[in-house]
Order: structure tokens, then C-alpha cells, then sequence
């Protein structure tokens, strides 16, 4: 798994945590990464993680209407917590990160697999295929490929940018 998928998955496991327990993001980054993170995760991916999460939190309720826009007849609350959190975590990363959308997008996917169900991959990547368009057309992102955000990006993610 790439370094960057990595973070990704512990930067959902924090928004998880923050849905269910309510703490501070500080407090929660601290908790994770000491108690229940993955020792193993190298720094650079830890550092991404903690701004992924963080900078999700700081903006949910931005990132919320966005989803809610595209997201008919459901309300986030209504959502699952993981489902709403991966939905997060990408118009997080289309909107506020260098990554290009259509790698946000196809990362997204491969954590819901991982974490959720085939309904929601398939809700997931709808939602955030009409956000993605929406976004297009009114903050048009440079090309760039996750392989020149993160040069040591490992194969996995190079190969998600190339598709």
C-alpha cells in the first residue's frame, strides 16, 4: 500500500474518531497518533494524514454543504460514518490539496472498498464525480500527477495518477 493511500486511511480513521467522540482536533490527533495510530507510518505520511484530518474538521461544515448539494434526498446525518468521512475527506482534498481531483477520487474508492460496502463505493463515486464536475467548472485545477506533489509517492499511488 502507498504511503499516501496510508494516510488517507489513518486520516479517516481520525474524522471517525472525531464523528463518534466529539473531541478537539488537536486532542485528537494527539490521542491518535500515540495510542491508536500505526507506529510504522513514515513521517512525511503522518504529517499528511494530520492535515488531511485536521484540515477536514476545521472546514466540515464548507465540505458538508458541497456533499449535501449533490448528495439528493441525504442528509449527512443520515449517512454512514465512514461513507460520510470518505466524501469528506476527498472534497477536502479536491478543494484544499494539490492532488488532482480524478486521483482524490479514485483513492476515495479504494478506501470505501476497503472500509464500506459495494452500494456505497457506487454512492460515493457518484457524489463525488458531480462534485468533481461542479468544481471543474468553477476552480479549473492545474495538470499536475500525485507523482509531483510527492516524488517518493510509491508505485501504487503513481499508478493511480497515470489512470
Amino acid at each position: 500500500m502507498g504511503s499516501r493511500r496510508k494516510a488517507r486511511e489513518c486520516a479517516l480513521q481520525m474524522l471517525f474518531a472525531a464523528d463518534v467522540s466529539q473531541a478537539r482536533a488537536d486532542e485528537l490527533v494527539r490521542i491518535y497518533w500515540t495510542e491508536l495510530g500505526d507506529a510504522d507510518v513514515e513521517e512525511s505520511a503522518r504529517e499528511f494524514a494530520t492535515r488531511l484530518a485536521t484540515g477536514t474538521l476545521a472546514r466540515v461544515e464548507e465540505l458538508d454543504e458541497r456533499i449535501k448539494s449533490r448528495a439528493e434526498h441525504w442528509r449527512i446525518s443520515r449517512m454512514a460514518i465512514v461513507d460520510r468521512n470518505i466524501l469528506r475527506l476527498a472534497v477536502y482534498e479536491f478543494m484544499f490539496e494539490p492532488t488532482p481531483r480524478t486521483v482524490a477520487i479514485n483513492e476515495a474508492l479504494e478506501i470505501a472498498r476497503r472500509f464500506s460496502t459495494y452500494e456505497a463505493t457506487q454512492f460515493i463515486n457518484g457524489i463525488l464525480d458531480a462534485i468533481k464536475r461542479d468544481l471543474d467548472e468553477q476552480l479549473p485545477q492545474e495538470h499536475t500527477t500525485e507523482e509531483e506533489i510527492e516524488p517518493e509517492a510509491e508505485d501504487e499511488d503513481n499508478a493511480s495518477a497515470s489512470e
